[in-house]
């Protein structure tokens, strides 16, 4: 039977005998043919279809498992793209989506090849409709299509919102330690209860839909009193009240559940003392009776139909077709029936509507709009039409996130995906609105106002001519059912077929929502946000940035800290940067040659034990301020560990003298028992003394043990890294008379980031070196640095079947990052003003993952894409990850790679280069390791016969970077630094750069410098695109970013600055996200004018991005960029200062003060969100930052808040003049002042 409607082709067909079908589901199959009778060769619609489609009617459900397409014989019609949505009624339809997400299927590129598609999840339907979105571009649509798949048998039972089944149980109680839940539903409400069952004693379980999502109530508790700690609730699916089947499987054995829907599987323990569930009487399905009270229910039950309900192996709904006695069927038929209810998508936000013809006017009855909507969207129209006689338009809107009518405005929360049903009517001088169950909203007209002409569903038309209507903002992107005027139904069916009203960018029969939280991408606990077509993350409060919540805000050990110009003190550090673990706070020690990281424990203070034994010893667990996971990550990644144990004993032994058992141990963090005391060794049981060969009795391998009455020392220096730290310490020999210890264990010390100089050299083209396929399937982020006196070469390279990702120099000047997750190859290039094959050490950073794509090279601007919001999401990488080449050993790399890490993870380069030949572990050269030779983001340059440091955008001089350049002002001195800022990041010029953001969201902006006065209030510093505006205030930060917004002022805790000391100040911005590290120093409330005042004291090391503008005052007095008005001295305030501290605390300085803390109190503060009104389209750096003094107050603490500052500040990569002026960046210059 073909049936013909505007061009669509509906074909019927009897099924084949189909036998039972093994594995793959291949077994048997329903060909679908086109006889070649018709049109002699295969489907083909009218031209003048709006919208063509092929639907195939199986004539009953079958499992369908695969679908193949051919193109129209012997012409030039195939159709090259499509989309396979299915129904059980032919009327609500689903679109089929492969499993990451994607909805559309290849198609042919003849009319003569088959393609085939088998469906990675089987679907269950007896209607299939292929809709063309692509063909040939030499001919029209054509299409022959294969339908594989098997017979489905199923038993049924349509619940109608007042009905339920109830399994009664053959003895009075069930008590079980396996269970195993089967079903399948389909609903047409978002709540109602789909299994209930419960226990006197308190168990109980509970499957129910709650606002869409699927619940899981689970409590396996022995009494009620626990119950609320032991109770079990797990959520997964959203938008299941769709009318399309959702599958469900609960498995549980004593505390361990399995929960699955659909394709997802939740894996979780229950709580409480109890292994089994017992139910007493019986198990009810589709709601949850009140006992005695027949048809009474205590939650809303489910509305909609089951299939295949088994409990423990027993087929529910046979045994009640079957009318079984342990079955009680309330109102339950054994059919589904289908909603006559057709919906349609409104599928853009510019250009969407549905307009119908206004009825004509009544005066008695007036008119009457009702329809069901649902949307992830805020602000877009809903509802318009011209009221007459003036000429004004009734507007129903979303303002986010309420519904809104316009005259005046009045709502609710409405765009959180859920259906909504909203009705307006008007009557006389009344307008009336009702939204879901809430109380109608009435609004009182001056005049009588009739609706004229067209009514406007979703939108406007871009043209005039229909009614003048106009969109006040966004047209309705999101789903439309059940419309009434006047009481009458709308046949959105007609409105498809041409007979009746207009529409434009329109899909009917379904409800195209999606749920792009489901499953969550924002990695680290970030927060997703949604609309139609994307979703967002929000990362406040985590520690990371990015799309995607990916990357971490902290550096990853205390090396890198220092690299970025910082002091000792306190800091977040992230062992793995983007990797699964948190961050952690550490102390960082950079006093000395080594930048020593500690971290501390629950108490260093000594501990005075006595009265142990061996067999009932004293046992002292510690907790560090890290997981034991982290300090894994801290210790391996580090170059040496130690940590020190102090331990002073009389007559306390650490070994048995006749046969050397121990008597006091330690664990290691694996909580191994480690017998030794002192040394790198380990399995020697001996203390520092006998290392040392300085005990007091020789005879003996430690003093303790010669069980002196005198207090006695056997302090050591533990060093091997595999064992540390110290987690657990065991005394047992302080029982006898006159026997104690006192003990001590001081923090865990390391010193050294070994992955920062992990280098490797390829000198052979042909060479590289492999590691096994890193996990990148949803981010991936890889950084490394190299240096080269090559023109190209591959830095790496990883492979899939279709997918690949790769990194290279491609030529002197530019770094690719190219890549195919599935939708084709995207590039993303870098090109450097300066050549890269310099022999010089160059950063690279490149990442992809569910939301977009960058590539970064040292501090050129940040080149992203964004990615494609229906487009595959996992890159599938299936062999080895090549590094300084390909595996087609062509166009390797000739150079050095150091410090390469791919989501976090370091990997040993020169472990690796030892077993391959072409490759040497290490670098030549003097800066291989330039962290030791130049400082404060100085940069080392090879030369032929040693190096040289570049402090160009360094705020230090000398030959090392390390001399501070520190300016004395007086009274009305200042200095004016002009400069041009390239953006942060350009445009790709490939054509898939269309979806990028042109937006300034990726700023990223860093200040720091050191400043002494004793005058308040004085004017710091002001950074500004726009015309400043002189605001006071006692050490405030104000930043505008945008001209027509009022500035944001973030103002802390007040203490005085205007001491005589230095203070040192950093100032970290990224899109909307202030960071600010202050030391001596913290913030008060805005005071009156005094910007007259200016600034008298000392500036030292002032830096702003990678410009000196202080140092540029002093080295470069004639440029134009410079402008200095007053009195500038060169001074070395900030090495006085430093001496003056150091000497006024010289009775507190040693290791317990980093060990402690106690005398360094530090504290972080965040500003993040609050500008999240604010518009970032504009094109320049945007930042007004003003700093001031208060008066002298009493009290005075000593506090630092938590900086950022990415890797990418490391090292600064290319030559370039101060002012940029000539820089080769094919974009717009902002001019900017610095005024200090």
């Amino acid at each position: 039977m073909l049936v013909d409607v505007a061009g669509s082709r509906t074909f019927s067909m009897a099924s084949p005998d189909c036998h039972v079908c093994h594995a793959l589901r291949f077994t048997c199959g329903l060909r679908v043919f086109i006889p070649s009778s018709w049109r002699g060769s295969g489907w083909s619609p009218k031209l003048t279809d709006r919208n063509p489609w092929l639907q195939v009617d199986l004539q009953g459900r079958m499992e369908v498992t695969a679908v193949a397409t051919q193109g129209r014989y012997g012409t030039l019609d195939w159709v090259s793209s499509y989309m396979l949505l299915h129904s059980d009624s032919g009327r609500v339809w689903k679109q089929y989506r492969q499993e990451d997400g994607v909805g559309k299927f290849t198609g042919n590129s003849d009319a003569d090849s088959v393609v085939h598609h088998k469906l990675p999840q089987p679907v269950r339907t007896r209607f299939l409709r292929f809709v063309p979105l692509d063909w040939s571009s030499n001919g029209w649509v054509g299409l022959r299509v294969d339908v594989y798949g098997c017979a489905y048998k199923s038993y049924l039972a349509d619940f109608d919102g007042r009905s339920s089944l109830l399994y009664r149980f053959n003895q009075k109680s069930m008590s079980t330690v396996k269970d195993v839940i089967v079903l399948r539903f389909k609903s047409r409400q978002a709540d109602g209860v789909l299994l209930h069952g419960e226990g006197q004693r308190g168990d109980y379980i509970t499957l129910e839909l709650h606002r869409g999502r699927l619940a899981l109530h689970l409590n396996l508790d022995d009494t009620r009193v626990r119950s609320s700690s032991a109770r079990a609730v797990v959520t997964l699916g959203s938008l299941l009240d769709d009318q399309h089947w959702h599958s469900v499987l609960i498995e549980r054995f004593n505390k361990q559940v399995n929960f699955t829907l659909d394709r997802y599987t939740q894996h979780f323990r229950t709580k409480g003392d109890g292994d089994s569930l017992e139910v007493d009487y019986e198990l009810s399905f589709g709601g949850i009776p009140l006992p005695g009270k027949p048809g009474t229910f205590l939650r809303r039950n489910f509305h909609g139909c089951m299939e295949n309900l088994y409990y423990n192996g027993v087929n529910v709904i046979d045994l009640a077709k079957r009318r079984k006695p342990q079955i009680y069927s309330g109102n339950v038929t054994f059919s589904c029936s289908e909603p006559q209810l057709v919906a349609a998508t409104f599928l853009s936000s510019s250009g969407s509507f549905l307009s119908l013809a206004a009825p004509p006017p009544s005066a008695v009855e007036g008119l009457s709009v009702r329809f069901q909507f649902r949307t992830w969207n805020g602000d877009s129209l809903l509802f318009s039409g011209q009221l007459r006689p003036v000429s004004q338009h009734l507007w129903l809107f979303i303002l986010t996130p309420l519904v809104t009518l316009k005259y005046p405005s009045i709502g609710q929360k409405v765009n959180d995906g859920l259906w909504h049903s909203v009705s307006l009517s008007t009557r006389g001088l009344q307008i009336s609105m009702t939204l879901d169950s809430e109380p109608a909203s009435t609004i009182q007209l001056l005049e009588n106002l009739e609706l004229d002409k067209s009514l406007f569903f979703g939108g406007c038309p871009r043209t005039l001519d229909e009614g003048n209507c106009k969109n006040p903002t966004m047209a309705f992107q999101g789903c439309m059912r059940f419309i009434l005027i006047n009481n009458q139904p709308i046949n959105i069916l007609l409105v498809q077929r041409g007979l009746l009203g207009n529409y434009n960018q329109l899909q009917f029969d379904i409800c195209g929502i999606r749920d792009r939280c489901l499953p969550n991408f924002c990695e680290h606990g970030g927060r997703c946000s949604q609309t139609w077509s994307s979703f967002y993350c929000d990362c406040s409060g985590t520690g990371y940035s990015g799309a995607t919540c990916h990357n971490s805000i902290y550096e990853n050990s205390c090396e890198g800290y220092r690299l970025a110009g910082s002091s000792s003190g306190y800091f977040s550090i992230d062992p793995d940067g983007s990797g699964p673990m948190g961050p952690v706070q550490v102390y960082c020690n950079m006093t000395e040659n080594k930048v020593w990281t500690v971290v501390n424990y629950n108490g260093t203070n000594p501990v005075r034990v006595q009265g142990s034994s061996v067999e009932s010893p004293y046992i002292m667990h510690f907790n560090y301020s890290a997981s034991p996971e982290q300090l894994h990550a801290l210790v391996v990644g580090s170059d040496q560990c130690q940590q020190e144990v102090m331990y002073r004993c009389r007559k306390s032994r650490l070994y048995n003298p006749w046969d050397g058992t121990p008597l006091s141990w330690w664990r290691d963090r694996g909580g191994e028992k480690r017998t030794y005391w002192s040394g790198s060794l380990p399995g020697v049981q001996q203390c520092s003394c006998s290392l040392e060969e300085n005990c007091l009795d020789m005879s003996y391998f430690c003093n303790c043990d010669s069980d002196q009455d005198t207090w006695l020392n056997d302090t050591g220096l533990l060093s091997y890294r595999d064992h540390l730290p110290v987690s657990e310490i065991i005394i047992g020999d302080t029982h006898r008379p006159g026997s104690e210890a006192i003990y001590s264990v001081g923090p865990l010390r390391c010193h050294g980031y070994k992955s920062l100089w992990n280098a490797v050299s390829f000198y052979q083209e042909f060479s590289y070196i492999h590691f096994p396929a890193p996990q990148v399937e949803l981010s991936a982020d890889i950084s490394f640095y190299f240096k080269t006196g090559a023109p190209s070469g591959v830095f790496l390279e990883n492979l899939g079947l279709r997918d690949f990702i790769k990194v290279e120099l491609s030529s002197q000047s530019a770094v690719t990052f190219s890549f195919d997750v599935g939708d084709g190859p995207v590039l993303l290039t870098v090109k450097s003003p300066v050549p890269l094959n310099d022999r010089q050490w160059h950063w690279v950073r490149v990442e992809r993952n569910v939301k977009e794509a960058s590539v970064q090279v040292d501090q050129l601007p940040l080149r992203f894409l964004e990615a494609p919001s229906d487009g595959h999401i996992r890159l599938q990488l299936t062999s080895q990850l090549f590094v300084g080449g390909m595996a087609s050993r062509q166009r390797g790399f000739l150079g050095c790679i150091r410090a390469l890490s791919v989501n976090g993870v370091s990997l040993d380069l020169e472990e690796k280069a030892k077993l391959t030949p072409g490759v040497s572990p290490g670098c030549p050269g003097h800066c291989g390791k330039s962290a030791e030779l130049c400082h404060n983001q100085g940069r080392c340059i090879e030369q032929s016969s040693g190096y040289v440091c570049d402090c160009t955008h360094s705020a230090f001089g000398g030959p090392s970077c390390k001399e501070e350049v520190s300016v004395s002002f007086e009274k009305g001195s200042s200095v004016t630094y002009t400069f041009q800022e390239p953006f942060s990041f350009i445009r790709n010029s490939s054509s898939q750069a269309s979806s990028m953001s042109t937006g300034y969201s990726k700023a990223v902006e860093n200040v720091a410098f050191s400043f002494q006065t004793t005058q308040a209030p004085a004017m710091l510093l002001i950074i500004s695109t726009f015309t400043p505006a002189f605001h006071l205030g006692s050490l405030q930060l104000w930043y505008q970013l945008h001209k027509e917004r009022r500035p944001d002022v973030f103002s802390p805790r007040p203490l005085s600055l205007a001491d005589g000391r230095l203070h040192q100040v950093r100032i970290h911005r990224e899109a909307k996200d202030i960071y600010l590290q202050a030391r001596n120093d913290v913030l008060e409330d805005d005071v009156a004018l005094a910007g007259t005042k200016g600034f008298v004291g000392c500036f030292s090391s002032v830096q702003y991005n990678h410009v000196a503008p202080l140092k540029a005052a002093l080295l470069n007095r004639g440029s134009s960029l410079v402008s200095v008005r007053g009195q500038l001295v060169e001074s070395n305030c900030g090495a006085l200062a430093d001496l003056t501290t150091s000497n006024s605390h010289s009775g507190e300085a040693g290791k317990d003060n980093e060990h402690n803390g106690s005398n360094s109190q530090h504290e972080s503060a965040v500003i993040g969100g609050v500008v999240t009104a604010v518009v970032f389209s504009t094109l320049c750096v945007v930042a007004a930052m003003v700093r001031f003094l208060h008066r002298h107050q009493q009290a005075q603490r000593a506090s630092s808040l938590q900086e950022k500052e990415h890797q990418r500040r490391l090292e600064a990569a290319y030559h370039a003049e101060l002012h940029l002026r000539n820089s080769a960046f094919h974009v717009q210059d902002s001019i900017k002042e610095y005024y200090i």
